[in-house]
Parts: C-alpha cells; sequence; structure tokens
C-alpha cells in the first residue's frame, strides 16, 4: 500500500496532490463505469416459484416505507434468513431471480429497495447519473438500519433470527462487509466483487478495510483478478488485514474473472466462476446458518 509521501506514486498524479485513497476512488470509479454499463436486467438463469412463497411487501422504517422483495419454501418455519442486497441498479428481476435461487436452498431471502428514498435506478439508463443522483446521497447509516428493519421483518414472517446471513453484488458486496462489522447477530456474509477501500465521505465514512478488526461474523469474498475497479492490490491488502486480526472470514479470486461475473444478465457473466461461487456461497450459508 503506497503512502501519500512516495515520490513515485505523487508523480503519476496533477499539480493537485492526492490521497492515495482519493486517487484509488477516482480509478475505481472510472473501473466500475466501464464495467457496469446499463443493459436490460433479464436473467439468464430462471428460477420457478413453484413450491415458494414469493411476493412484495412494505417495511416500516425512518423516512417511509421500506419496498422488499422476498422469497421462501412455502409451508415452512424457522428458517434461515439472508438478507439480499443489491447492486447499484436495484432489485429487479436478477436479484429477485438471486432470492428464489436461495428460497430453494431452504432459506427466506430478502431484498430491500434500499435507493428508495433517492430515487429509482431503473428509471435511469446512464450508469454516472445513477451514481451521482442517487447512490452517492445513500447513507451507510440509514443502509444498516434498513437491514437491521428486514431482519426484524424476517423474524415475524417465519424465519429464524438466530441464524441470520447476508450476501451481496457489487455495491452489495461492501455493504455486505460493512454489515457483517455492524450487526452483532449476523452469522455469515457473502460479498461478491464488493469495493474494499476508497476516500471516506459524510455519508461512507468507512470501507471494508477499515472495519476488518470488528467483523462480527465471517465473510466469504468472491472476487475476479480482471476487475477493472478493484485492483488485485486491495484484495490482497484486504486478505492480509483478514490474517492479521485473526478473522476466520475468506477470500476467493478468479484469475480470469472480470467484475460482475455472477451478472448473468450482462456481458461479464462467467458462467464456470458463477457457478463455483454459488456452489462455495451455499457451502459457506450451510455450514454456518444450518
Amino acid at each position: 500500500m503506497k503512502s501519500d509521501q512516495d515520490p513515485q506514486f505523487d508523480s503519476l498524479l496533477p499539480a493537485a496532490r492526492l490521497s492515495r485513497r482519493g486517487f484509488v476512488t477516482t480509478l475505481a470509479a472510472a473501473g466500475f463505469a466501464l464495467a457496469v454499463q446499463p443493459v436490460q436486467a433479464q436473467s439468464v438463469i430462471r428460477t420457478d416459484a413453484e413450491g415458494l412463497d414469493t411476493g412484495e411487501a412494505r417495511i416500516a422504517v425512518d423516512g417511509g416505507e421500506l419496498p422488499v422483495y422476498f422469497a421462501r419454501p412455502a409451508g415452512r418455519d424457522k428458517m434461515p434468513v439472508i438478507l439480499v442486497v443489491q447492486e447499484i441498479f436495484g432489485v429487479h428481476e436478477y436479484i429477485r431471480d438471486v432470492c428464489r435461487r436461495l428460497a430453494r436452498e431452504g432459506y427466506l431471502a430478502i431484498a430491500p429497495e434500499l435507493f428508495f428514498r433517492q430515487g429509482d435506478p431503473t428509471a435511469i439508463d446512464n450508469v454516472a447519473e445513477i451514481l451521482q443522483a442517487i447512490v452517492a446521497k445513500v447513507p451507510d447509516a440509514q443502509v444498516m438500519a434498513d437491514l437491521d428493519a428486514c431482519a426484524a421483518w424476517a423474524a415475524d414472517k417465519g424465519g429464524d433470527a438466530t441464524r441470520l446471513g447476508i450476501t451481496g453484488f457489487c455495491w452489495g458486496g461492501r455493504i455486505t462487509w460493512l454489515y457483517a462489522a455492524h450487526n452483532p447477530a449476523l452469522k455469515a456474509g457473502v460479498a461478491w466483487y464488493g469495493r474494499l477501500d476508497g476516500a471516506p465521505s459524510e455519508n461512507n465514512p468507512n470501507h471494508p478495510i477499515d472495519v476488518v478488526e470488528t467483523l462480527h461474523a465471517p465473510v466469504l469474498g468472491l472476487y475476479g483478478g480482471q476487475d477493472q475497479g478493484i485492483s488485485l492490490d486491495d484484495v490482497e491488502m484486504m486478505r492480509e488485514a483478514l490474517e492479521k486480526a485473526g478473522q476466520p472470514s475468506e477470500i476467493v479470486v478468479y484469475p480470469e474473472a472480470p467484475h460482475a461475473f455472477h451478472a448473468d444478465y450482462r456481458p461479464s457473466y462467467r458462467k464456470e466462476e458463477a457457478e463455483d461461487g454459488w456452489m462455495r456461497l451455499t457451502a459457506w450459508f450451510e455450514d454456518r446458518l444450518g
């Protein structure tokens, strides 16, 4: 990790010197924009809802009613709960299908519309505008509180509050790490290519690398070696920090995979890596949630 005093690093910058984190944020944003060009969010994988209870609900939270999509095995009770955290594009069909896949594994899966106060990303076809007009305005503290509300709601809908997990993709991958440091009741998390470092801001005071020592639950991080927005240096830095802190979390890197390799509705989808990642996810949750 280069310091602000590294002259070679400084020579890469324009006249106005930036912190290492600021520079990383700039590079990550550029790579992220390339990786998430908007497309129609229709999953290649279609999970049948037969034998499942699926639907939409609203949960009372600060500032309004939080819309959620849920899926669970029909006729079951005391199911382990998994919170599913969206990409920047919101809770579209791909995210809903992920919930149904988890329900088929025996979980009550809930995907909240975490941007509902700031706007509807499905109505915007420009990534930069989504990032600026919506994502940048979402405070991490608000997201943590909304996820807590979802966990409480699940406990009243047949879920087992003592077996709580979380998974998230891209923007949701970063949130997965943060929630593992937020909720002491969490038992496990799986973060798909979530950003690990960045410049702190009022809405985003910490990033995963900052909360390593306070993780309450083990997180499985799944990353692509060809990700344009998340460097392998950052991934290795996170892995080393976890080991130093004695955290039982793990990171897996797929050398040839790009960002969003699990998103089967986008050109970035890589079938082999996505299937292996899903197999690891199910094993991770099975071992920790039962």
